[in-house]
């Protein structure tokens, strides 16, 4: 099965990695072929459910995600979900704004999100991307939603802190 992803650009160095030892890694440990051209386009070359997983590796990597990061994805209990900001903001500097609001002062929010979800946020062009544990991705995106939405930081990290509470309650019960 043949599949094509398409990557910004700037971000193809770093799916292919210094003399290609990323790409090779992700070749081995996935058992694909992997055909990237200087543009962005990746095609993914394999057996389907391993060309399924691969897509979101590749998607992660573009969206800003180190590698390592992406290739949490092979675990089966992690996934992939990506806002795409255009759909929801018309101009550039309600884009910017709205990157400004998840990221917080220093990074702060958009830390407090990864900590209390356990999960990995990337604000990238325009897009903000989570890769989460299936657990906690609904936690996440609802802490996300609440910032587009123009909720006060406070109460995002209230909603964070009870989050992490029940994430942690929840694994404690081994659910």
């Amino acid at each position: 099965m043949t599949d094509f992803v398409r990557i910004p650009s700037e971000r193809v160095k770093v799916l292919v990695g210094k003399d290609e030892a990323t790409k090779k890694r992700i070749e081995k440990k996935c058992n694909v072929e992997l055909v990237v051209d200087s543009e962005g386009e990746v095609e993914i070359i394999g057996e389907p459910a391993d060309v399924f997983f691969v897509h979101d590796i590749v998607k992660a990597i573009g969206r800003g995600f180190p590698p390592e990061t992406a290739l949490k994805l092979l675990g089966n209990d992690y996934g992939l979900y990506v806002i795409p900001l255009k759909e929801i903001v018309h101009s550039e500097n309600a884009l910017t704004r709205l990157k400004g609001r998840v990221i917080g002062e220093n990074g702060k929010i958009k830390y407090a999100i990864e900590d209390a979800t356990d999960s990995y946020v990337s604000i990238y062009g325009n897009t903000i991307a989570i890769i989460a544990k299936i657990d906690t991705m609904e936690y996440a995106k609802e802490a996300i939603g609440l910032l587009i939405d123009g909720a006060r930081h406070t109460s995002v990290l209230s909603y964070l802190a009870k989050a992490k509470r029940e994430i942690l309650e929840s694994r404690l019960k081994g659910r």
